[in-house]
């Protein structure tokens, strides 16, 4: 076994990843990974023991978020910048240990063996530091639960602080959370309560980005959007990071260039901000996995803002044309770091854009999208109305990931077939299953409502609190609203842990359940809070909404 890493839904074989990472990543990545969060629990626990002197540090904070953005799936394969992540790790983490040895606050349960940064110590290492380091496969499932959902809480929080808004009791949770699995004599019981608090924590990171996100750009808007090309020569923008989208539109105003959105950046056309600006044009493409195809038809330059970047293919043409930011690293392309005032100079990218030809259409026509929780609860009175005069059954959440297994054709035909009384929320790039599908409306409510990123899965729980309380019932499992939900990587694992902490139930998730799973917890899971996976589309369609 030369690794082991089981976080995402397309592991190999459904049991995990032990020669080289399906999603591209290799063996020596993925030790360095494993090295890089070993050290970051040290760092939370030695910031959670300061924080209960009132004494945190937030430089502490804001790395470990990036750390566990940076291993999360399809965001860094660069084995150097991973090492440099692995430097500033040790060192942040001996600085707060002399903090707190000053103070003189104990740090019990902070791990003894340490390691330098340093590529010949990371076999040695693993043993102490990889997933498989705790024995009990039941523990570990859940330790790695609580993991993955603090992955993506992380990813939703640092796009949040790169707004400004910032949210200390998310910080705590996710240190706290870090700290915890890093004990040796913690039950399952405390592990499913630890989860439970992930999960709480995730509500209120989406909350803080949502805030974020429409305090500084407008709240989303019904928008057309199209999905052809213009004749000038392009940027295509991916991943989930606004202030990039923003900072890259203000620096190539005038260039001859024409910005376009790919992806999980598909949402931003929805916002007043954006739509100022004249050479914001429409969104190019389809889901992430669908890149190294779509990529060669565009022409133009590329830049990755967040995760869900794929290892281009070795006749690629388009590698040395992509760019990545923040926490996104690979191989081949540029990185562009913040300056010392916070900005990023995207300067060299535009001005190679310039030069290159324009897109080459894949596709032409317009999308709707901008359904996030204000925009539709515009829509609540017309949406009551409907409800009670029984001309919408149910609302079908349909929120998480798309990937490329050919199992996902399932939601593709899930959607085709669901009833006409049904309308379908979404959010994350699983929409692209069924975005372009001419689903229609009912008395002109659209039969897709897209809320946005996966991050904007938060507009869901707002509008299926406002519909309770406008119904008037009591407990949100009583609307008529059901789950079946895609996942692929750790940002749907917080959506799911976010959803179960609010209590709701019966949620169906695919194509496959998670191989952290072990049988008895999905027992518990399923014992809890009803969780199933689903099976064929008709028998689903008959369980969730009825024929």
């Amino acid at each position: 076994m030369d690794m082991f890493c089981y976080q995402c839904q397309e592991t190999a074989k459904g049991t995990g990843c032990t020669l080289q990472g399906v999603c591209g990543k290799k063996a020596e990545t993925s030790a360095r990974m494993d090295l890089l969060l070993y050290a970051t629990r040290g760092i939370a626990i030695v910031n959670r023991a300061l924080r209960e002197k009132n004494t945190p540090s937030r430089e502490a904070s804001h790395f470990i978020i990036d750390a566990l953005f940076t291993t999360i799936t399809n965001a860094n394969f660069d084995n150097p910048m991973l090492d440099d992540y692995i430097t500033q790790a040790f060192k942040l983490k001996n600085i707060l240990c002399g903090q707190a040895k000053k103070e003189e606050i104990p740090l019990p349960g902070l791990p003894e063996v340490e390691f330098q940064a340093k590529a010949d110590e990371y076999e040695k290492a693993e043993a102490f530091t990889g997933v498989l380091a705790e024995k009990n496969a039941d523990i570990r499932a859940i330790k790695q639960l609580a993991v993955y959902g603090c992955k993506g809480m992380a990813a939703y929080a640092r796009h949040a602080a790169n707004l400004g808004y910032e949210d200390e009791d998310v910080y705590t949770i996710i240190e706290n959370a870090l700290a915890e699995v890093s004990r040796s004599d913690i039950s399952a019981d405390e592990l499913f309560s630890l989860v439970i608090n992930v999960g709480e924590g995730g509500v209120r990171a989406m909350a803080l980005l949502d805030k974020a996100n429409t305090s500084t750009y407008g709240n989303p808007e019904i928008t057309e959007v199209g999905i052809g090309v213009r004749d000038r020569p392009g940027i295509l923008v991916s991943g989930h990071d606004l202030k990039d989208l923003e900072e890259l539109l203000v620096q190539s105003e005038g260039k001859g260039v024409d910005i376009y959105t790919h992806s999980e950046m598909l949402p931003a056309q929805s916002y007043p901000f954006f739509k100022k600006f004249p050479h914001f044009a429409g969104n190019y493409g389809n889901a992430w996995w669908k890149q190294t195809d779509e990529f060669e038809t565009f022409n133009g330059m590329f830049l990755f803002t967040s995760n869900c970047i794929v290892p281009p293919r070795k006749n690629a043409t388009y590698t040395d044309r992509v760019y990545t930011t923040g926490v996104v690293g690979m191989p081949g392309t540029r990185h562009i770091a913040s300056g010392k005032d916070g900005r990023k100079d995207f300067s060299e990218l535009i001005s190679r854009a310039a030069s290159c030809q324009p897109p080459q259409a894949i596709e032409n026509g317009k999308i709707v999208a901008g359904f996030a929780h204000n925009q539709v609860l515009a829509l609540a009175p017309k949406i009551i109305d409907l409800i009670k005069r029984g001309k919408i059954r149910k609302f079908v959440v349909m929120a998480g990931c798309d990937g490329r297994f050919p199992s996902r054709k399932y939601y593709t035909e899930f959607a085709e077939k669901l009833p006409e009384d049904c309308v379908i929320l979404t959010a994350g790039c699983a929409k692209y299953r069924y975005n372009k599908l001419p689903l229609g409306d009912i008395e002109g409510v659209p039969r897709v409502l897209d809320a946005g990123q996966c991050n904007d899965s938060y507009s869901l729980v707002v509008i299926a609190t406002a519909l309770k309380e406008a119904l008037g019932l009591k407990d949100i499992n009583d609307l008529p609203i059901v789950y079946n939900i895609a996942w692929y990587e750790q940002k749907a694992v917080i959506v799911l842990l976010a959803l179960l902490s609010l209590g709701v139930r019966n949620i169906h998730t695919g194509p496959t359940l998670p191989a952290f799973f072990t049988p008895d917890i999905l027992k518990v899971l399923k014992e809890k809070f009803n969780i199933a996976t689903i099976s064929t589309v008709d028998e689903d369609i008959d369980t969730l909404v009825g024929k």
